[in-house]
């Protein structure tokens, strides 16, 4: 009878090695199916360019079909949600903005957590924001908007392209940095500040480089620098605006791959790896600077302190401001 239960207690043990080895290798392989990738926002948004060019790429060196679906609707919280929903098997990842930093605060009722229920796996690239003025405007550079914002408090009036939107908070976060008050107008969007912009309704905004390069080059509208934590790749003589005298300011319109939260470590380590390489490609990098976008490359545990820095900042410049949140 010993011997019986011994026999029965080893063939246990082989059949529950024997049980978890698949899984393991299923994890080494991946990916052994297509990968869909979900984006927030419209094809065509930088998000969605951004994955498409680095999907590609993906596609080539994994083996399997990145395949991108646009998901829009309240700030990207449609797409993200949808991903914590999904297998944890690294078949459904998530296209994050630093919206979703903001949403963490911003919105009231979010029938998830962006930093509990999704696993970051590699930051990608990000976009340039520029302080922007009209060639009008006194101020040449940030340290003189300072001292006219401090001469003039309220009377200076800088456009965003929305409440609770990056552009807003990025002109809150001067306001609390500088010491000074610029006042808010919120904007349905970028083009119909950059039109008030060139046509002097609003004085400065802060806004993506990209979209306003072309006006800046033709001199219909002034930058006075960038946000970023480094030079923007597309204005490399421009100044950040932590170079101007505000040491410490930094934003940038960021995006990253995330997965569902107990996606295996195996898996994200392979997709940030894979990220990493696609980044590093000059030819993605060269498709990347001709759109105004720089390459952001950040592994797992740098994009998840990254993510918690950005949801601390932004959640007490909402709280500063008093913005009241969305249901």
């Amino acid at each position: 009878m010993r011997c019986q239960a011994r026999r029965a207690a080893v063939v246990a043990v082989i059949l529950a090695a024997l049980t978890s080895m698949p899984s393991a290798r299923a994890d080494d392989a991946y990916p052994t199916k297509p990968v869909h990738v979900i984006v927030g926002f419209p094809a065509g948004s930088v998000a969605d360019v951004v994955i498409r060019l680095v999907g590609q790429k993906l596609s080539q060196d994994l083996g399997q079909p990145f395949v991108v679906e646009n998901r829009p609707g309240a700030s990207s919280n449609i797409g993200a949600e949808l991903v914590t929903r999904a297998p944890k098997d690294g078949s459904t990842l998530f296209m994050a903005t630093i919206a979703n930093t903001i949403n963490a605060s911003t919105y009231k009722n979010l029938p998830f957590n962006f930093e509990k229920d999704l696993a970051p796996v590699a930051m990608v690239a990000s976009v340039p924001v520029a302080l922007a003025a009209n060639p009008e405007f006194p101020a040449h550079n940030v340290k003189e908007l300072i001292a006219l914002a401090k001469d003039k408090p309220g009377e200076i009036f800088f456009a965003s392209s929305g409440n609770g939107t990056l552009t807003h908070l990025l002109g809150e976060l001067f306001n609390m940095t500088a010491g000074v008050k610029l006042a808010h107008v919120p904007y349905k969007g970028s083009p119909e500040v950059l039109a008030d912009l060139i046509a002097g309704r609003v004085k400065v905004t802060f806004i993506p480089a990209s979209a306003v390069l072309a006006q800046a080059k033709a001199g219909s509208v002034r930058l006075l620098a960038t946000t970023g934590r480094r030079r923007a790749s597309v204005l490399p003589d421009l100044p950040t605006v932590a170079e101007s005298g505000l040491p410490g300011f930094e934003a940038a319109l960021w995006m990253g791959v995330l997965a569902p939260a107990g996606t295996p470590a195996t898996i994200v380590d392979r997709l940030a790896k894979a990220v990493a390489t696609a980044l590093a490609t000059p030819d993605i990098n060269a498709q990347l600077a001709t759109q105004g976008i720089d390459e952001f490359s950040l592994g797992p545990a740098e994009f998840a302190a990254y993510i918690r820095t950005d949801t601390d900042k932004w959640a007490k410049v909402v709280t500063a401001i008093g913005l009241k949140g969305y249901d």
